[in-house]
C-alpha cells in the first residue's frame, strides 16, 4: 500500500496533513527544496497560530492601530515567504475580517490601502475559493468608490487621498467580482440605469461602474440572471467574452466589431491625408481589443478567423520597416499582445488543471486547424515587424508565443532570415534584431517534438556562425552574441556523443545527425575561448589610463565583463568532462603564461578561472592554487616589498587570479587551508593599497565560500554527463525542463570542519586588529589615517565573509514608545544556522569597538572622511547582514525574472522551466528568508547605533552627512516605532533658543526629516503624536540663529520639505472605532479578550492647531508664514470642523499682503463654509407612475420636468407647490426606485439666521462680511490681475461665494451689491471676472432662498448680467460663458426661468457689432447646454429664431451659430431603445435647409463666392442668400462630426452631391474659406462609421456623383470612397453586393476621358488591391489585358501646319485604362513577389514606347517597383526566370530611364 501510495501524490498530501494538521490552499512549492525544509511546517504553524489569535485580539480590543496594522503586515509576509499556507476555513476568515475592516465607515484612508493590498493578494488565486465557499456583497464597495473616487469634498481641501488610491480600489473591485452574489447584476443595473443619461457627465460615471461591478463569469445556469442588456463598453465585452467562450454567439456582430477595432488604429489612409482629430477618437485600449478578439476565435463558424486574417492582410504593409508614425506602437502593441492571448486561452482549453471557473465547451475550443489558421494569418506582419523601427522586442516575444504553437510554420521562415543577417557585414543591425528573435524561438528549436522534428540539426551552425559576432569594436553586436550563446548553451548539454552512432541501432536519422555533429562541440567552446582571448587583449588599459589612475572599469567594459563572465561559466558548466580538460588548460596557460592589469583585463581573465573552478573545483584548484602561492612566495621573499608604495604587477595579478579563484565550494578548499591563510598573513599588511585591497577581497571570498549555503552546480540535467553512451544518450536531453520533483539540488552546508576554519581564521587575523583599533581608540597607542583604514577593512571584509555565522546584536527592548494591547514582538526565521553560543560573538566585539573608534576620531580628527566612510559602511552591516545584501538580491530577483520571461513556456505552464533557473529560485527563496526583517524589536543596542548615526547626520562633511542619512533611513524602516525616539532628537537641533547649533547641524537634521524618496519621511508620519512635534517645530526654526535664508541650499530645503508634506499628506483617522460585525468575525478567528473602545484623537487634533497659530511666531520670516498656512490648510476636514481661533485666522488671512496667503485662505474659507453648512431634509417623491418597458427619452411620465413657458412658478405659492429636481440625469431612461427632494420649507433648518443664532465659529465669518472696510479691502484683492493674459474664472473663489450665500442667506448681499455695478461698468478683465465670480456664486447659493428673496435677487442681476454682456470683450468672454454655465449646472430649470428669458431676449441683434452676437450666443450655449434634454421648448424657439439669420455674413458669427446648431440637436440620437426626442430634429431642419439650397442645386454653373462682406445692400437674389446659408451649414456639419454621439446619414447625404461640386481638388490653401470647408466636411464624413443598413444609400449617391459633368467631383468620389471603404471595411466586405458595386465603379472610372480621374482610380484601385478588399483573379486581369491590346491608329505623315496630333481619343483612353490596371496590380504588392507579378510586368514592359501618356505611367510604375523591391532583391529575384530578369534589368537601367 505504501509504495502504491508514494507513486501518486497521495502520500504525500496524507504525510503533510499529520504534520501540518490542515490541507493547505497553495503553498510556495520551492520551500520543500531548501536544505532545512523539514523544520520550516512547525515554524509556520507557530507563526500562523501568533497572526491568528493576535489579529483576532486586535480587532475585538478595537485597536487598529497599531495592532491590525502591525499583525496584517505580518500576514502578508507570511503570504511572501510560505505562500497562501493555511486551511481553506482560515483563508475564508481572513478574507471576510479583512472585508469587514476595509468598508469601515471612517476608517483612514491610508490604512485602508494597506489592507485592501493584503485583501486583493489574498483574493489572487481565484481558483482556490469557488463561489459556494465566499460570497461578499457588492454595495460595500461600491459605496467606498464612491466616497472616494467621487468625493464631494475633496475639491476643496477637506479630504487629502493619496494618489495610487484609485488603482488600488478598481483592483480590488476586480479581485471581488467573481464572488458578488447571483441577484447583483440586477440590483446594479437597477441602481445604475437611472444615470444612463448620454447627454450628462454622469453617463461616465455609470459606465464606469458597470464595467467595473459586473461580474461576468457567472457559471452557465445562472446566466438568465447575469446579462441582459450592455452598453458599448469594449472592455466588459472583452471580458464578457473570455469568461464565457461558447456561451454567446457573437457572429452578427463580428463584422461590426473588426470595423471598429480597424479604425481605433488610427491609420492614415487615402491620398488627401486629412486625418481630423476626432474628439471621440474611438481609442481603444490594445489589451481588450486583444482578449476580445483571441475568445472569438474557434467556434463551428470560423467567421472571426476569416476577418482576422481579413484585417492582418489591410494593416500588412503598416509594419513594413520603411513605415514609421504615431501609429506604429499601437500595432506592435497588438502584434506582441495577440499571440500571447492565444497561448493563454490554449492552455485553459487543455493544459489547467480544472477549476470552478467556467470550462469551454468542446464545440467551441480550438482546433488544431484554427491554431494552423491564426499562426499563418500573424507570420507575414510578424517576419515583416522584426526589423522595426521600434525595436525587434514586440516581434521576438510574438515569434516566442507563435513558435510554441506551430513551430514547423515559425522557426524556417526565421532562420531563412537569420543566415544571411550572420553573414553580413554591412548591415549590424539585422544581425542583432535575428538574434534577439531566434531567442526568443530558442527553446522550441531546440527541443524539435513531432511537428519540427528537424529543428535541433540548425544548433550547431547557427552556434559556429555566430562567433565572428564576438567583435571587440561592436559593443551592441558582442552582447546579443554572447546572450545567444549562452541561451542556447544553457538548453543542451555540450557532450561529444558521435561514437553512439556506431554503437547503437536504434537512432532516428535526424538522431544520428544530431550525434554526429556533436563532435564539434569542442571545437565551438575552443574557438569561442579564442575569440574571447582576443577581445581581452584588445581591452588591455591602455599606457593613458594607467597614469590617470582610474579605478573603475568604464560601463561598457564592465558589460562586456558580465557578458564574457556568465556565457563563459554556462559553458563551462554544460560541458563534459573531456572537453572541460581541455577548455581549463588553455585558460590555464592564457592565464599564467601573460601578466595582467588589474583593472580590466586582469579582472576578465580571472573571471575565466573563476568560472573553470566553480566547474570542478578539485581539477582546477589543483592547478592554480599551488600556481599561485608560490609566485607569490617568491616574489615576497625580499621584505622591503611589503612596504613598498607601489607593487610588482606580477604579484598583484597572481593575487587577483588567487582571489578569485577561491569562490567556489568550501569544502574543496580546506586541503588549501594552510598555503592560503599563510598568504593572507603575508599580503593583508601590505603598504601598498591595491595590493591589501585585493588580500582582502581574497579574505571576504575565502570566509564566505566556508560560512554561507548555496547550491553548487547549475547543470541543466541532474548528476553528471559522464555515462557511457550505451545507456545515456546526452541528445536526448536538449532542452529538457527541470522537473520540480527531481531536482537533486547539490547544497554547501558548512560543516563543522568549516566552521572551526572560519572561527580559526577569525582569531588569528580578526582578533589582532580589533585589540589595535581599541588601543587607538583609548590613546594608548598611535595609527596613521591609512594603518586606520587598513584594519577597518579589514575588519569590513571579516564581517561580510562570515557575517551569517554571527548571531545578531543582543540589548534591552526599549518600553513604552506606543501603548498596545496586543502582542508586537518580533518572529524570528530560521536559515539554516544554527547559532554556536560558545564562542565569541564577534558582531558585539565589532560593535563596541568600532563605536570607540567612531567617538575618539569624531573627537579629534573629524575630517579623517575616508574611516567615517568605512565605519558606517561597518555599523549598516552589523545593524542589517546576514549574509546576504538587498540591493544584490533586487538586481537579481529582476533579471531572474527576465530570463525566465524570455524562455519560458506559456503553452504548458506548470513551471515547466530549465533547471538552473529553478535552482535559482529555490537559492532566492532562501536569500528572502534572510532579508527578511519586519517588525524588528527596537533594543537598546540599536538606540545606541542610531544615536550614533544621526551624530554622523549631522557632522560637518556633506558627504559622511548624507552616507549616514542614508544608512539611518533604512534602520528606521526597519525597527518598529523606533522614529518616536529619534524624532525628538532630530528636533532638538531645530530649537530657536539654542546658540551651540551650527548651520551643517542645522541642514543635516533637515535632511533627517526630509527623509529619502523610497523610505520613511519623519516630517510626515501618519500619526497624531509626531505631527504635533515635527510640525511645529519645522515652522518654529525660523526664529533660529543657524537658519539663514542667504543661503540657497537652506531655502530649497525648506521648499521641498513643505513640498514633500503637501504632497504625501493624507488625511488623519480621528475616530478609530470597529463596528460589531467585524468583532463577530474576529471571534471565530480567536476567542478571549474585553473589548475597550478606543478613544478619539480629537484633542491631539487641536493641538496640532493651538501650536501652529502661537501668536509669538509674528516676527518670523515670510518664509515660515506661508508654511504655517500651508499646514494648517492640510489639517481642514469634513468630519470635525475647525476650532474657532483657526476660523479667525483664516478669515483674517483673506486679506494678507501676501498673494499666496490670500489664496491658500479662500480655499480654507470654502472649506470652512461647507463644514459649517446646515444638513437640508429630504424626501422621496410620491406619486410617480412608470412606464411598462424600458425606453428612453422624452416619455409621458418624465414631461413634468422639462421647461415649460406656460406653467413657470410665477408667485409665491405656485414656487412651494413646485416639485424641484436638480440633477438633469433624473428620469431620462428610468427612474431611481426611491427620487429623493427636499422637504417643504418648513421643515428645513431655519433661513437667515440673527447673530444671536449663530454658533461662534458662524460669528465671526458674520462679523467680517458684515464690515465695509473689510469688504472693499477684499474686493481690491479680489479684482487685481494675477498674471496677465493667464487668468481663469476661479471655481475657488466660486466656491467661497457660494458657500457665503449660502449659509448667510442675502445677509450680505446690500454690501456688495455697489461694488458689483461698479465693477461691472469697468470693462478690465479682472473686474470682470471677480464679478462673474461673484454672481455665479449669488445664482448656485440661492438653491434654498425664499421665492421673495430670488426674486428681488434676479431683479438686482438681470440688468447686471445684460451690461456685462453689452460690455464683453475677446478677454472677458469665457469667463462669462463659464459663470452662466456655473450657474446653471445641476439646477432645474423652472428655477432659473428669469436668466433663460432675458438670455432669450434677442441674441443676435447687431447691436454693438458683430462679436458682441457671437459672445451672447456663446453665453446662451452655455447655459443651456447644462440643461440638456429638459428644456425643448427654448430649443425650438431659439431654432425658429436662428433660420432666419443662417445667412449671416460675418464668420465668428457663423461659426458660433454652426457651434450653437449642434448643441441644439444634440439630444435627437437614434439609439436604441429611445423615444423620438420633442426637442428639434435634424431630419426637419435638413429638409427646409434644402429646400433654400435649390438654386445652387439645380444649376450647373460654378459656385463662386462673390459675397461683398456687408449687410445693407438691400435685397440680394436667391443664389448669394444660398451661398451664405451654405457657408453655415458647412460650418454646423464641421461642428457636430465631432461632438454628436451618432452621425444622421441619411439627411446629410442629400448635401453631398454639393459638396462634390464645391470642394476643390488640389491642396492649396489659397481657396477661400467655401471650399476649403466642403474639403474638411468631406473628410470627416468619408470617415464615418456607416451601419450595414446605410450603405446601399450611401453608394447610390455616389453612383449618381460619379455620373457628373464636373471632373473634379470625378475626381473627389474616388478620395471619398477610399477612405470610407477603409475606415469601414469589414461592414463592407460582410456585404457581397456593395464590394461588386464599388469595383464596377473604379474599373468604370479607370476609363475616364481625364486623365487626373484615370490616374486617381488607378490609385484607389492599387489600394484596394493592397488592403484586400478586392483580390486579383483571372477575370480582371484579363480585362485590364484586353483593354491594352486596344490598336491605335498609324501615325499618317503630318501636314507641317497642323500640330494637333488626330489620334482618336477613345482608344488612347481604353488602352491607357488597361496599362493602369496592370500597374496598379503590380504597385498592390509593394514588399513582396506573387507568382502573377513577373508575367504583368512582361506585359507591361511593351508599353514602354506607346504614346504620352500611356509612356509616363509606365516608367512611373517602372520606377516604384524598382524603388520598393530594392532592399530585398536577392530574395525577390528568385520568382523570375532568366529570360524574365534580362529584360528587367535592360528595363530598369535602361536609357530611356534616364531620359
Amino acid at each position: 500500500v505504501w509504495s502504491r501510495m508514494r507513486c501518486g501524490g497521495g502520500y504525500f498530501l496524507f504525510f503533510r496533513v499529520l504534520i501540518v494538521g490542515f490541507v493547505s490552499q497553495k503553498d510556495i512549492v520551492y520551500n520543500k527544496l531548501l536544505p532545512y525544509a523539514d523544520i520550516l511546517d512547525d515554524e509556520s504553524n507557530v507563526i500562523l497560530g501568533q497572526i491568528k489569535g493576535n489579529l483576532g485580539r486586535a480587532v475585538q480590543l478595537r485597536e487598529i492601530w497599531p495592532g491590525v496594522l502591525f499583525w496584517t503586515r505580518k500576514l502578508s509576509t507570511y503570504i511572501r515567504l510560505y505562500g497562501r499556507k493555511f486551511s481553506k476555513e482560515d483563508h475564508v476568515l481572513f478574507i471576510k475580517l479583512l472585508y469587514e475592516l476595509i468598508t469601515i465607515d471612517k476608517l483612514e484612508i491610508s490604512m485602508m490601502q494597506g489592507l485592501a493590498r493584503l485583501l486583493i493578494n489574498l483574493l489572487k488565486k481565484t481558483e482556490l475559493l469557488s463561489r459556494e465557499d465566499l460570497e461578499l456583497p457588492w454595495r460595500p464597495l461600491y459605496e467606498l468608490q464612491d466616497r472616494i473616487l467621487y468625493s464631494k469634498t475633496e475639491h476643496l481641501g477637506l479630504n487629502w487621498f493619496p494618489n495610487s488610491v484609485e488603482n488600488v480600489l478598481k483592483t480590488l473591485v476586480k479581485s471581488c467580482r467573481p464572488y458578488f452574489p447571483e441577484s447583483a447584476t440586477q440590483e446594479m443595473l437597477e441602481e445604475w440605469r437611472p444615470l444612463l443619461c448620454p447627454f450628462d457627465v454622469t453617463m461616465q460615471r455609470a459606465i464606469g461602474y458597470l464595467e467595473l461591478f459586473l461580474p461576468t463569469s457567472l457559471p452557465p445556469e445562472l446566466h438568465h440572471k447575469g446579462f441582459s442588456e450592455i452598453p458599448h463598453l469594449v472592455n466588459l465585452f472583452a471580458r464578457l467574452a473570455n469568461d464565457n467562450i461558447g456561451y454567446i454567439d457573437w457572429d452578427p456582430y463580428i463584422p461590426k466589431i473588426f470595423t471598429r477595432v480597424l479604425r481605433s488604429l488610427n491609420l492614415p489612409v487615402g491620398t488627401s491625408q486629412m486625418l481630423v482629430p476626432r474628439y471621440l477618437t474611438n481609442a481603444y485600449d490594445v489589451v481588450h481589443v486583444v482578449l476580445w478578439v483571441s475568445a472569438l476565435l474557434g467556434g463551428p463558424s470560423k467567421q472571426a478567423q476569416a476577418q482576422l486574417r481579413g484585417l492582418f492582410n489591410s494593416i500588412t504593409s503598416f509594419f513594413h520597416p520603411s513605415n514609421h508614425g504615431r501609429w506604429l506602437m499601437k500595432l506592435m502593441k497588438l502584434l506582441q499582445r495577440l499571440p500571447a492571448s492565444v497561448v493563454r486561452r490554449l492552455h485553459r482549453e487543455r493544459y489547467r488543471k480544472p477549476t470552478w471557473l467556467t470550462p469551454v465547451p468542446d464545440s467551441h475550443k480550438l482546433t488544431e486547424a484554427d491554431i494552423t489558421a491564426f499562426v499563418e494569418s500573424m507570420m507575414q506582419p510578424v517576419l515583416l515587424a522584426m526589423f522595426s523601427k521600434t525595436g525587434s522586442l514586440d516581434a521576438a516575444q510574438a515569434l516566442q508565443n507563435l513558435a510554441l504553437m506551430r513551430p514547423e510554420l515559425v522557426i524556417p521562415p526565421v532562420l531563412e532570415k537569420t543566415y544571411p543577417a550572420m553573414e553580413t557585414l554591412t548591415e549590424p543591425h539585422q544581425l542583432t534584431a535575428t538574434l534577439s528573435c531566434m531567442i526568443g524561438v530558442a527553446r522550441s528549436l531546440v527541443s524539435g517534438g513531432q511537428r519540427f522534428p528537424e529543428g535541433p540539426t540548425h544548433m550547431l551552425p547557427l552556434l559556429m556562425r555566430a562567433l565572428p559576432g564576438v567583435d571587440p569594436n561592436d559593443f551592441s553586436k558582442c552582447m546579443i552574441t554572447f546572450q545567444f550563446i549562452a541561451t542556447f548553451v544553457t538548453l543542451v548539454p555540450l557532450v561529444d556523443c558521435s561514437s553512439a552512432v556506431h554503437e547503437r541501432s536504434d537512432l532516428t536519422a535526424v538522431e544520428r545527425e544530431m550525434c554526429s555533429a556533436s563532435a564539434e562541440f569542442e571545437d565551438f567552446v575552443l574557438q569561442f575561448m579564442d575569440r574571447c582571448f582576443a577581445l581581452i587583449d584588445s581591452s588591455t588599459l591602455e599606457q593613458t589610463r594607467e597614469e590617470t589612475e582610474t579605478e573603475k572599469m568604464t560601463h561598457l567594459e564592465s558589460l562586456v565583463e558580465l557578458g564574457l563572465s556568465s556565457t563563459f561559466s554556462t559553458i563551462l558548466t554544460q560541458c563534459s568532462i573531456d572537453i572541460f580538460k581541455v577548455a581549463l588548460e588553455k585558460v590555464f596557460i592564457f592565464a599564467t603564461t601573460n601578466i595582467f592589469e588589474t583593472r580590466v583585463a586582469g579582472r576578465m581573465v580571472a573571471d575565466m578561472c573563476r568560472a573553470a573552478s566553480k566547474v570542478h573545483p578539485a581539477q582546477s584548484l589543483k592547478l592554480l592554487v599551488p600556481h599561485c602561492c608560490n609566485a607569490i612566495n617568491q616574489l615576497t621573499v625580499n621584505e622591503e616589498v611589503l612596504s613598498e608604495e607601489e607593487l610588482d604587477k606580477e604579484l598583484l595579478w597572481n593575487l587577483q587570479l588567487l582571489s578569485e579563484v577561491t569562490r567556489v565550494d568550501g569544502d574543496k578548499i580546506l586541503p588549501y587551508s594552510t598555503q592560503l591563510v599563510q598568504i593572507l598573513q603575508l599580503t593583508l599588511h601590505l603598504k601598498c593599497k591595491q595590493g591589501y585591497t585585493l588580500a582582502c577581497n581574497l579574505l571576504h571570498h575565502i570566509l564566505r565560500s566556508t560560512a554561507l549555503i548555496y547550491p553548487t552546480e547549475y547543470c541543466s540535467v541532474p548528476g553528471s554527463f559522464q555515462q557511457p553512451t550505451q545507456d545515456y544518450l546526452p541528445i536526448k536531453d536538449w532542452g529538457r525542463p527541470g522537473d520540480l520533483w527531481n531536482l537533486h539540488i547539490q547544497w554547501h552546508v558548512p560543516s563543522v570542519e568549516e566552521t572551526r576554519f572560519v572561527f580559526y581564521v577569525l582569531d588569528l587575523i580578526l582578533q589582532p586588529e580589533l585589540l589595535r583599533l581599541q588601543r587607538y581608540a583609548q590613546g594608548e597607542r598611535d595609527m596613521t589615517r591609512d594603518d586606520v583604514l587598513q584594519s577597518l577593512s579589514i575588519v569590513q571584509h571579516c564581517l561580510l565573509g562570515a557575517g551569517s555565522l554571527f548571531p545578531p546584536l543582543r540589548g534591552e527592548p526599549i518600553p513604552e514608545l506606543v501603548t498596545s494591547m496586543v502582542n508586537l514582538g518580533e518572529t524570528n526565521l530560521f536559515t539554516g544556522v544554527s547559532y554556536d553560543v560558545s564562542r565569541e560573538n564577534y558582531r558585539d566585539a565589532i560593535c563596541r569597538v568600532m563605536r570607540q573608534l567612531l567617538h575618539h576620531i569624531l573627537e579629534h580628527s573629524e575630517d579623517d572622511t575616508k574611516s567615517l566612510f568605512s565605519i558606517i559602511k561597518i555599523i549598516s552591516d552589523l545593524l542589517h547582514f546576514k549574509g546576504s545584501q538587498k540591493h544584490e538580491f533586487d538586481s537579481r530577483w529582476k533579471s531572474f525574472n527576465l530570463v525566465k520571461k524570455s524562455m519560458e513556456n506559456r503553452l504548458h505552464g506548470r513551471k515547466q522551466h530549465i533547471r538552473a533557473l529553478l535552482i535559482d529560485r529555490v537559492m532566492l527563496q532562501h536569500e528572502l528568508r534572510k532579508l527578511t526583517v519586519e517588525g524588528c524589536e527596537y533594543r537598546s543596542i540599536h538606540q545606541e547605533l542610531m544615536r550614533d548615526l544621526l551624530r554622523l547626520s549631522t557632522s560637518t562633511y556633506s558627504q559622511v552627512r548624507s552616507r549616514a542619512q542614508s544608512v539611518l533611513f533604512t534602520a528606521l524602516g526597519t525597527y518598529n516605532f523606533c522614529c518616536r525616539d529619534v524624532i525628538p532628537r532630530v528636533l532638538e537641533f531645530l530649537e530657536p533658543d539654542r546658540s551651540d547649533v551650527t548651520q551643517q547641524q542645522f541642514k543635516g537634521a533637515l535632511y533627517c526629516l526630509l527623509g529619502n524618496h523610497s523610505g520613511v519621511c519623519l516630517a510626515n508620519l501618519h500619526d497624531w503624536d509626531c505631527i504635533t512635534l515635527t510640525w511645529p517645530a519645522i515652522v518654529r526654526s525660523g526664529l533660529s540663529s543657524a537658519m539663514s535664508l542667504e543661503k540657497p541650499s537652506i531655502v530649497r530645503l525648506f521648499d521641498d520639505l513643505a513640498d514633500k508634506i503637501h504632497r504625501q499628506y493624507e488625511t488623519i483617522g480621528i475616530d478609530f472605532a470597529i463596528p460589531s460585525e467585524c468583532r463577530a468575525v474576529a471571534v471565530q478567528l480567536q476567542t478571549s479578550g474585553v473589548p475597550l473602545p478606543p478613544e478619539p484623537a480629537v484633542p491631539l487634533f487641536q493641538n496640532v492647531f493651538h501650536l501652529l497659530n502661537t501668536p509669538a511666531l509674528c516676527c518670523r520670516p515670510w518664509k515660515f508664514e506661508h508654511i504655517a498656512i500651508g499646514f494648517m490648510s492640510l489639517l481642514l476636514r469634513d468630519d470635525h470642523p475647525l476650532p474657532s481661533p483657526a476660523v479667525l485666522f483664516f478669515v483674517k488671512s483673506l486679506n494678507h499682503d501676501s498673494l499666496l496667503v490670500r489664496k491658500v485662505a479662500i480655499s480654507a474659507v470654502a472649506g470652512i463654509m461647507k463644514q459649517l453648512k446646515r444638513p437640508h431634509r429630504k424626501v422621496p417623491v410620491s406619486g410617480m407612475k412608470e412606464m411598462a418597458g424600458l425606453i428612453a427619452g422624452d416619455r409621458p411620465d418624465n414631461q413634468w420636468l422639462q421647461y415649460n413657458s406656460s406653467s413657470l412658478p410665477r408667485t409665491q405659492q405656485d414656487w412651494e407647490g413646485c416639485t424641484f429636481v436638480e440633477k438633469t440625469h433624473w428620469g431620462y431612461y428610468s427612474w431611481p426606485q426611491k427620487l429623493m427632494m427636499y422637504a417643504p420649507s418648513e421643515e428645513q433648518p431655519k433661513q437667515g439666521l440673527t447673530r444671536e443664532e449663530m454658533t461662534e465659529r458662524e460669528q465671526i465669518i458674520y462679523d467680517h462680511f458684515s464690515d465695509p472696510g473689510f469688504i472693499n479691502q477684499l474686493i481690491e484683492f479680489l479684482s487685481l490681475e494675477d498674471r496677465k493674459g493667464k487668468d481663469k474664472f476661479s471655481p475657488r473663489r466660486f466656491c467661497l461665494f457660494k458657500g457665503l450665500f449660502r449659509n448667510f442667506n442675502d445677509a450680505f448681499l446690500p454690501l456688495l451689491k455697489p461694488h458689483m455695478e461698479r465693477l461691472v461698468a469697468d470693462t478690465h478683465e479682472s473686474k470682470q471676472r471677480c464679478v462673474a465670480e461673484i454672481t455665479s456664486g449669488l445664482i448656485r447659493g440661492s438653491k434654498h432662498w425664499s421665492y421673495g428673496k430670488v426674486e428681488s435677487l434676479w431683479e438686482l442681476l438681470c440688468p447686471l448680467i445684460r451690461t456685462a454682456l453689452n460690455n464683453i470683450t475677446v478677454e472677458t468672454y469665457a469667463d462669462w460663458g463659464t459663470c452662466i454655465a456655473t450657474a446653471c449646472e445641476s439646477r432645474d430649470p423652472r428655477k432659473l426661468h428669469w436668466l433663460f428669458e432675458m438670455l432669450m431676449e434677442s441674441p443676435v441683434n447687431g447691436e454693438g457689432g458683430s462679436f458682441v452676437d457671437a459672445c451672447r450666443l456663446y453665453v446662451l450655449q452655455g447655459g443651456l447646454a447644462q440643461q440638456e434634454w429638459r428644456v425643448p421648448e427654448l430649443l425650438h424657439r431659439l431654432l425658429q429664431y436662428l433660420e432666419p439669420k443662417l445667412t449671416q455674413v460675418y464668420k465668428n458669427v457663423r461659426e458660433r451659430i454652426g457651434s450653437v446648431l449642434t448643441y441644439i440637436f444634440m439630444i435627437d440620437v437614434n439609439l436604441p431603445y429611445t423615444q423620438p426626442t420633442a426637442s428639434p430634429r435634424i431630419k426637419e431642419f435638413t429638409e427646409r435647409i434644402l429646400l433654400r439650397l435649390k438654386p445652387l442645386t439645380e444649376g450647373d454653373e460654378e459656385i463662386q463666392n462673390h459675397v461683398v462682406e456687408e449687410n445693407d445692400v438691400g435685397e440680394q437674389d436667391e443664389r448669394t442668400q444660398a451661398i451664405k446659408l451654405l457657408k453655415t451649414v458647412l460650418k454646423w456639419l464641421m461642428a457636430s462630426a465631432g461632438r454628436s454621439f451618432s452621425t444622421a446619414v441619411p439627411e446629410q447625404l442629400q448635401l453631398l452631391p454639393l459638396l462634390f461640386k464645391i470642394a476643390p481638388v488640389e491642396n492649396d490653401d489659397s481657396y477661400d474659406e467655401l471650399k476649403r470647408d466642403a474639403k474638411t466636411c468631406l473628410s470627416l464624413m468619408s470617415q464615418g462609421l456607416l451601419y450595414t443598413e446605410q450603405i446601399p444609400l450611401v453608394l447610390s449617391v455616389i453612383f449618381q456623383i460619379a455620373g457628373s459633368s464636373s471632373w473634379h467631383a470625378r475626381y473627389t468620389v474616388l478620395t471619398y470612397l477610399q477612405i470610407m471603404v477603409f475606415y469601414n471595411l469589414f461592414t463592407f466586405m460582410s456585404d457581397q453586393g456593395a464590394v461588386n458595386d464599388v469595383r464596377a465603379l473604379v474599373i468604370r472610372l479607370l476609363e475616364d476621358e481625364q486623365l487626373e480621374v484615370r490616374e486617381m482610380a488607378a490609385t484607389t484601385l492599387s489600394g484596394f488591391l493592397q488592403c484586400n478588399f478586392l483580390s486579383i483573379e483571372g477575370p480582371m486581369q484579363s480585362h485590364f489585358e484586353a483593354l491594352c491590346k486596344t490598336r491605335l491608329p498609324k501615325k499618317r505623315k503630318r501636314e507641317l501646319g497642323s500640330v494637333v496630333d488626330t489620334i482618336p481619343s477613345g482608344d488612347l483612353v481604353r488602352r491607357h485604362a488597361g496599362v493602369l490596371g496592370l500597374s496598379a496590380c503590380i504597385l498592390s504588392s509593394p514588399y513582396d513577389v506573387p507568382s502573377w507579378m513577373p508575367q504583368l510586368l512582361m506585359n507591361l514592359s511593351v508599353h514602354l514606347n506607346d504614346t504620352q501618356p500611356i509612356e509616363m505611367s509606365v516608367k512611373k510604375t517602372l520606377s516604384n517597383f524598382r524603388r520598393t523591391h530594392h532592399d530585398n532583391w536577392q530574395e525577390h529575384k528568385q520568382q523570375f526566370t532568366d529570360d524574365q530578369l534580362l529584360v528587367l534589368t535592360d528595363l530598369l537601367v535602361s536609357p530611356c530611364y534616364y531620359a
